[in-house]
């Protein structure tokens, strides 16, 4: 028996989906069928494709997904204009790396606010949709190693993509069984910016190198979680974090053992 994917006739959308790894995500989502809508605060020159280039994006959406109020109205656009809103990934976020001392008490509540509580605005509006749909709905929000392990120079992004691994498990056991409420936490992925954030080429190479895959993430392969958990075939699955990290980082003590 083949097992297939297929989220033809679903309404995604997926915030931050311009570029990185939203851009991958949203790929993914157009392959299985679904239909896709991104939002950000600026338009992209160009909409994400499926593989094969022959679906694009619904539309763009602009939107600041830490208002409440802008939130508000751009899940019920959506639902206005498509009918539904069947799944959600909540993938925009981000920091510049900026030591805990040096940060502005500005600077580290803008960046709670982006990576933390624009998902759960975001979560909350859709789910007010979903939980009256005939099949519910699903939430993907994506996390980061850094919400799993010490994330020296990104403190507060650290700190807020663990709070988003524990509002996961929260939404979950709330709004089951109509509402399924999951995280993909991603380590390092390959997107537009990665061999300038370590340096060049030598410097992308020296970090792929410490994960055990050998190499680092696609974009798209995020995206292949996020399919999954989207999916009937994750029926019973809910507060759940996949880990999608090539294995982990390698540790000093691996170098000199």
């Amino acid at each position: 028996m083949s097992i297939t994917i297929d989220l033809s006739g679903r309404v995604a959308l997926v915030t931050g989906g311009a570029r990185g790894v939203g851009r991958g995500i949203a790929t993914r989502l157009l392959d299985a069928g679904a239909t896709v809508v991104i939002c950000g605060r600026n338009e992209p020159a160009a909409l994400p494709t499926s593989s094969d280039g022959a679906r694009s994006s619904e539309a763009f959406r602009g939107a600041d997904v830490r208002d409440p109020d802008a939130v508000e109205a751009l899940v019920a656009g959506i639902v206005d204009d498509l009918g539904t809103l069947d799944i959600v990934v909540n993938n925009a976020g981000g920091t510049p790396v900026v030591p805990a001392a040096d940060a502005s008490a500005r600077f580290s509540t803008k960046i709670v606010e982006l990576n933390l509580l624009s998902a759960l605005h975001v979560a909350t509006a859709a789910h007010r949709r979903m939980v009256v749909q005939p099949d519910g709905g699903s939430i993907v929000n994506i996390t980061s190693m850094s919400g799993i392990r010490p994330s020296p120079g990104s403190a507060a992004y650290g700190a807020a993509k663990a709070g988003l691994t524990n509002l996961t498990a929260s939404l979950a056991m709330e709004w089951a069984p109509r509402v399924r409420v999951n995280a993909v936490a991603a380590g390092m992925v390959r997107t537009e910016i990665f061999e300038e954030y370590y340096g060049g080429p030598e410097g992308a190479a020296a970090v792929s190198a410490t994960v055990p895959m050998g190499r680092v993430a696609e974009a798209e392969e995020v995206g292949d979680a996020v399919v999954f958990l989207c999916s009937p075939l994750a029926g019973f699955i809910t507060g759940a974090q996949v880990v999608v990290n090539g294995g982990g980082e390698k540790l000093a003590f691996n170098e000199v053992h």
